[in-house]
């Protein structure tokens, strides 16, 4: 290629840049408007009706009737069947200021199904944040992941972030990873596959992975190489994320967790932390996925005291909703078990006088 193709190829593509961040903009200001219409086409909506005009029968004639004439001037978008989301838009989010601006009709269409308010907050406040798509948004609420975060950490501490987005961000890497992982897009359903395989699969798909991995995630590395005195030892997924400010190992396990595996997670977290660890850096944890957790591995382990370790179940086939729901109910009994053991405990144990 020629000095002067070079020159024009590179104008070409700043020129192409400019016309795609401009038609990108555009974009979200006609999607933000139409948002906004919409609202207050349902707010109108609602307001007429409570007028003493909501009889079932009237409201549906006179709803049907408002559709064809708006549909005349304006298109198909205003069918009455849009017209009745426009105007239970209005009634799920009242109040207009809590609507996000980068949020398309699409979610909010999707959004309203929630029945739950914390959990539809939630998920208004992720999809924003996080810039799901529609799509992202779709899976995240059919893999209930509000339901798991619920029963994998406090559930305060999800009802608050619901509500007010400006407390600062748990520091504990608990808050940040849930069990179990749902893995559905990797397209492992055939019990034939390896380690390697389950490996290439998340690496593959590692944008799906991330957005399941949790808030605040980035890939470092796969396979990363630890020198030491004795030898090479690799780990298989390395991440950091932004939030802890602290790197993540994944160590990926086809069988039920072991003794073992949270033995070498354990020497691979202490060597991270003498040799690849920063000094801005926090503490290295490390995540160990296995296809089934092992609770009394769990409970008779470093496991069960480290702030650094932990293990968590993946599913490679996306299971029912009500699949899930026992699941989060089996999970939500035995904390439950646990908490009244060792409340139990403390109340039949001595006390000593200071």
């Amino acid at each position: 290629m020629t000095d002067k193709e070079l020159i024009q190829n590179g104008l070409y593509q700043s020129i192409a840049e400019v016309i795609a961040q401009a038609r990108q903009q555009v974009r979200q200001a006609v999607n933000q408007h139409m948002v906004q219409a919409y609202w207050h086409i349902g707010r109108l909506i609602v307001e007429q009706e409570q007028q003493g005009q909501e009889r079932a029968e009237y409201g549906k004639q006179q709803l049907k009737q408002l559709s064809e004439r708006l549909q005349a001037e304006f298109g198909k978008g205003f069918d009455v069947g849009n017209l009745r989301n426009m105007r239970q838009f209005y009634l799920t989010f009242p109040k207009h200021y809590t609507l996000r601006s980068v949020l398309s009709w699409s979610h909010y269409r999707t959004l309203m199904r929630i029945e739950n308010p914390a959990a539809r907050q939630w998920y208004v406040d992720e999809a924003a944040d996080e810039n799901w798509s529609v799509r992202a948004l779709e899976r995240q609420i059919g893999t209930l992941y509000y339901e798991r975060l619920l029963a994998s950490k406090d559930k305060s501490i999800v009802e608050q972030e619901a509500q007010d987005k400006t407390e600062p961000l748990q520091d504990d890497p608990k808050h940040y990873l849930r069990d179990p992982y749902i893995l559905d897009f990797l397209n492992l359903q055939d019990k034939t596959w390896q380690e390697s395989d389950l490996e290439q699969g998340i690496i593959s798909n590692l944008q799906q992975f991330l957005l399941e991995l949790g808030k605040g995630f980035a890939f470092v590395e796969r396979q990363q190489r630890i020198r030491t005195d004795d030898g090479d030892y690799y780990i298989d997924l390395v991440f950091y994320n932004f939030h802890l400010k602290c790197f993540l190992l994944i160590d990926l396990k086809m069988h039920k967790l072991t003794h073992q595996d949270v033995g070498q997670m354990d020497m691979y977290v202490r060597m991270y932390e003498e040799h690849k660890r920063r000094p801005d850096d926090n503490p290295t944890i490390g995540l160990i996925l296995c296809s089934e957790r092992n609770n009394t591995v769990a409970k008779y382990s470093v496991l069960s005291e480290s702030k650094q370790l932990f293990a968590s179940k993946y599913l490679t086939a996306l299971p029912s909703e009500e699949e899930l729901a026992r699941e989060l109910e089996r999970e939500r009994e035995r904390v439950l078990r646990l908490k009244e053991a060792a409340a139990r405990y403390q109340s039949d144990t001595p006390q000593q006088d200071n």
